[in-house]
């Protein structure tokens, strides 16, 4: 076997089809993100634009989170020393627990390294907890979800994308003694769509079922406190088990889920992921408090961060661009082509320096390539009018097609 050959044969495949992933060389700015240097092929600095980050409010450089992340650095110095249960259990790691528990007003929370670890530990634990168990979940879940649910060994059932007719058939063919779990997310970040929570919480209640829902792409930025699309409708007590991040609308980094004390307890004693990963860095937890606790009293900024979102979907709109549009904070461009979309990114970055990935298979199935915008409050007008500017001019040179506007 030559083992070198079919590394490049794997590799060449993914340049002819378009969608290698090229990883560009960032240094954000501190202060002033959406700005930050680039660094080409030639390592020439350029400074641009992001238009990708998931630090969907620019907490990443606020100085609350900052000045809290120094402070545990000089209290508690750099690592965290171990796992939870050996050396890496402190003050700062409960701290934030108990934030997050209030935050989805839920008895407890379990901190995780990322929420990816967080899916991935708690639903492959699930089987544990509950011998034959079936699992339902969203054909569109992410792929940390995917992950657990397999590693769980139980028996699964995938529904259509936010198809609660369909999820409502599959129910009715498992013997009602059995437990059963529905997983699904509140809000699609592919796509910027929302899950029929309210209809999948129905079902769960009719079949008794567990609802499990992943809502890392929302918290911080929906509900009255940043709790979520959940918090937003008011269903957030028909949920069993919340995932969220805060490597994202937090701007730091880690996962969690939030549950009543006895699910989190039963997590905490049986999942591996959770059990054999060093814990995070006391500083980080503490930055993590400090930007959930400003987020839970800071409304404005989830108004502006709505309102840049609206005004930029709306100049799209008005160039033909083809744009979804759920009414999330989530701006996705469909292309269609890998190559076109690999061009136009690479063009905005080196022609313009607007910074935004595109988005190929296998995150998104062929044929649905896109670049997948996420407007911040920190975006200013003429970001945006730069931007504009520069997605009409490529989408001519690229000979794409718009759609029809009306005046």
């Amino acid at each position: 076997m030559n083992y070198d050959s079919q590394i490049d044969k794997a590799l060449n495949a993914l340049h002819e089809e378009g969608r290698y992933r090229v990883f560009q060389d960032i240094s954000r700015i501190n202060g002033r993100f959406p700005k930050a240097n680039w660094t080409d092929a030639d390592g020439k600095y350029q400074e641009i634009t992001v238009w990708c980050g998931n630090d969907y409010l620019g907490m990443g450089q606020n100085p609350i989170v900052i000045d809290a992340m120094k402070a545990g650095i000089e209290q508690a110095g750099v690592g965290s020393g171990g796992t939870r249960n050996i050396s890496g259990n402190t003050v700062f790691h409960k701290a934030l627990e108990v934030e997050l528990a209030d935050l989805h007003n839920t008895e407890a929370a379990l901190l995780f390294t990322s929420a990816y670890n967080a899916n991935e530990a708690t639903l492959s634990a699930l089987p544990k907890l509950f011998p034959n168990l079936v699992i339902l979940s969203d054909e569109l879940n992410h792929a940390s979800m995917i992950e657990g649910i397999r590693h769980g060994n139980c028996e699964k059932l995938i529904f259509r994308h936010n198809d609660t007719a369909h999820l409502r058939e599959l129910l009715e063919t498992i013997d009602p003694s059995r437990p059963k779990v529905i997983a699904f997310e509140s809000l699609y970040s592919m796509d910027g769509d929302f899950g029929p929570i309210a209809e999948i919480c129905d079902l769960a209640d009719e079949f008794d079922a567990l609802t499990y829902i992943d809502e890392v792409h929302a918290v911080g930025m929906y509900g009255p406190r940043g709790a979520g699309v959940c918090e937003m409708l008011g269903l957030s007590d028909r949920i069993d088990i919340f995932n969220g991040t805060l490597a994202k609308a937090y701007g730091v980094i880690g996962g969690y889920i939030a549950s009543s004390a006895r699910f989190v307890d039963a997590i905490r004693s049986y999942a591996p992921g959770f059990i054999f990963t060093s814990s995070l860095p006391p500083s980080l937890a503490a930055a993590a408090t400090a930007s959930v606790s400003h987020l839970k009293n800071n409304t404005k900024i989830r108004e502006q961060h709505q309102d840049i979102a609206a005004q930029l979907k709306l100049r799209f709109r008005a160039l033909g661009l083809p744009l979804d549009d759920h009414g999330s904070h989530i701006v996705p461009i469909h292309v269609g082509d890998p190559v076109k979309c690999k061009m136009i990114s690479d063009r905005l970055l080196n022609d313009f320096g607007i910074y935004v990935q595109p988005i190929n298979f296998p995150t998104v199935p062929r044929g649905t390539e896109r670049l997948r915008f996420t407007p911040s409050p920190v975006h200013t007008q003429d970001m945006v009018d730069e931007l504009v500017s520069a997605m009409d001019q490529l989408w001519s040179h690229c000979e794409l097609s718009r759609l029809k506007t009306t005046a």
